[in-house]
């Protein structure tokens, strides 16, 4: 008897094998990244980096509407956006950070987020002239920076 093609195939076992495959990558992908970005947060706060990373960058953070502490979640995304959305679940668990300002740091995170992993993953494996790349990184950070400003406007008449 011939395997069943696909078609023919119940639409539990559909959903049973896209479980499994959903499973495999929060495991293999996305657990790591989270518990990377907490072990972070815990080691900023340990070594009072936090603090200082508030004080240094609370006036630029300020434009949108955000504390200094919240430049860890953007560089938490900057290596990882798994990275990145665990670090702001940390920070909000532990009281640094408040709805609105996930709500102004998920747009920065999700389109700038994982750029030291795109780098060798698919601008080195496509061959991209390495010339190219910081005209890359810039764009999404400039992408970031404009959803961030455009988010905070948006939320500060909501939260106010």
């Amino acid at each position: 008897m011939a395997s069943p093609n696909k078609a023919d195939r119940l639409i539990t076992q559909v959903f049973v094998d896209g479980a499994r495959k959903g499973w495999n990558v929060s495991i293999n992908s996305m657990l790591p990244n989270v518990i990377m970005a907490f072990f972070i947060i815990q080691i900023l706060e340990t070594i009072g980096l936090l603090d200082l990373l508030s004080s240094a960058f609370g006036p630029v953070m300020a434009l949108f509407g955000l504390p200094g502490e919240a430049l860890a979640v953007l560089l938490g995304a900057f290596m990882s956006m798994g990275g990145g959305v665990g670090v702001a679940g940390g920070m909000f668990a532990d009281g640094y950070l408040n709805a609105e300002h996930l709500l102004i740091l998920f747009p920065g995170i999700f389109l700038m987020g994982s750029l030291i992993q795109y780098m060798g993953r698919m601008l080195g494996t496509g061959e991209v002239n390495t010339s190219h790349w910081p005209m890359l990184f810039v764009v999404s950070i400039i992408n970031a920076v404009i959803a961030m400003l455009i988010m905070a406007w948006v939320m500060l008449p909501i939260f106010s």
